[in-house]
């Protein structure tokens, strides 16, 4: 179904090189997530921590294989779509919306984030420096999309210089290369050693560390705007997986190495501004807190590219309100960016309410709500592979076994997050949240024709 305005066939615009998309994907993925999450993370499991790490990030292959795999099979459509195809209509109404409400609350954590960063230099109230970082990231999303991905790019690269000069940093304090008074074996060890908490530990950090991991699915957002897929795509995903590892695995791990895992505060600063501090190292803490502000903003940017993408293609098959579809001349949906405005007001409002308090309980919302978008892909795979007209040079190796895998521990996590009273709270939202989105499925017809390969 066309939507014209003025006679112009609406569409978004096709100007993302594929150095644009790893970054975007990267940026996604790198935010609050590491930068702050690690506190959590290392409170919940100590240094087996890193575990967590290395089984979420083959989980993290699996799925990114099976989305890579799905997009090559079916050109031109998005992660939606490919829902709508493999389940029908009313799964894609409910992924679609899930999958906005994620981001949503993804960015206005990462733009309550931000404020607290600036707070570190300028005494304001959270809620008002908040409102100036969502401004100014709803002001980047005006650009046109070739603009966008430009700016991104060099927005995310920041933040990765950044963990790749803290890698090297950690190293040499680590090998006594630059003396300090870190002791990393005992660091290490000496804290009720690699597994402090007990597998119930590695088990319960899983899912903090899925939202962490929460953005590499934006690929499935970016493919309807990149240029030669069929040969980006691969590439990029191979790339983004395999480093996104690395920049988990080996800060978390050098972290580990240089401070008691007990003496990390989940709530205070970051635990790389708390490590610098530990090394004595000066100035280091202002560095770093910049940094962060520029991983925040980063990960909010990519986070409104991925909102507004889903809301226009979802207005586009009748399944979001029409006015989501609206485009300006230079290709930006920006039906779905004043939506996505309007409920960053209601974040801003809620951090002026609540502050500190709201941010933790929106924490506990997108690893179960990313987990079952990435079970959904899996599943997406499993279903279509055998209505493919031809397999794509990209597939995925051991299918089915391999995706079946991590379709399997996904939903173990998941099982293992509700069964968890810590998450009594999350657990009463997302399924109201699903339960909602379930009935409203129901009262919208929108197009029903099926997706066309």
């Amino acid at each position: 179904m066309n939507h014209t305005t003025g006679g112009n066939e609406e569409k978004l615009r096709r100007g993302l090189q594929p150095r644009h998309i790893m970054l975007m994907a990267m940026a996604g993925m790198i935010g609050t997530g590491i930068f702050k999450g690690s506190g959590d993370t290392l409170n919940i499991a100590g240094p087996s921590v890193v575990i967590a790490y290395l089984i979420c990030g083959l989980i993290l292959f699996i799925v990114m294989g099976a989305l890579a795999e799905l997009a090559i099979a079916y050109p031109g459509l998005n992660l939606q779509h490919l829902i709508r195809k493999a389940f029908g209509f009313r799964s894609s109404i409910i992924i679609g919306w899930l999958y906005w409400i994620n981001w949503m609350i993804v960015i206005i954590v990462e733009i309550l984030a931000a404020g607290s960063f600036l707070n570190y230099w300028f005494p304001l109230p959270l809620w008002l420096l908040s409102a100036f970082c969502g401004l100014f990231i709803i002001g980047i999303n005006l650009f046109q999309v070739n603009y966008y991905g430009e700016f991104e790019f060099w927005f995310a690269g920041i933040k990765i210089f950044a963990i790749i000069a803290f890698i090297i940093l950690g190293f040499l304090i680590l090998f006594g290369i630059i003396p300090t008074p870190i002791q990393p074996l005992k660091n290490l060890f000496g804290y009720g050693g690699l597994f402090p908490n007990g597998a119930a530990g590695v088990i319960e950090a899983l899912l903090v560390v899925i939202f962490s991991y929460g953005g590499s699915e934006l690929i499935g957002m970016t493919v309807t705007e990149a240029k030669d897929v069929e040969k980006t795509l691969p590439r990029v995903i191979k790339s983004v997986v395999s480093r996104v590892i690395l920049f988990y695995i080996l800060p978390i791990s050098i972290i580990c190495g240089m401070m008691p895992w007990n003496q990390v505060s989940a709530t205070r600063s970051s635990p790389f501004i708390q490590v610098f501090e530990a090394a004595g190292i000066p100035g280091a803490p202002h560095i770093m807190n910049f940094i962060l502000l520029t991983a925040v903003l980063s990960a909010a940017n990519s986070g409104i590219y991925a909102t507004t993408r889903t809301l226009f293609t979802m207005a586009e098959r009748g399944e979001a309100p029409a006015f989501a579809h609206k485009l300006t001349r230079r290709g930006v949906p920006i039906g779905g960016l004043a939506l996505t405005t309007f409920f960053l007001i209601i974040g801003v409002i809620l951090a002026y309410i609540a502050k500190e308090q709201v941010i933790n309980q929106l924490m506990s919302i997108p690893g179960f709500t990313i987990s079952i978008v990435w079970m959904a892909i899996c599943a997406a795979e499993l279903k279509l592979r055998p209505t493919y007209s031809r397999l794509p040079f990209f597939r995925v190796i051991g299918f089915p076994y391999v995706t079946m895998a991590g379709l399997l521990a996904l939903f173990a996590i998941f099982i293992s997050f509700v069964m968890n009273k810590a998450n009594l709270t999350g657990t009463i939202t997302c399924f109201v949240i699903i339960g909602t989105l379930i009935t409203i499925s129901f009262f919208i017809t929108g197009e029903k024709k099926s997706v066309k390969e």
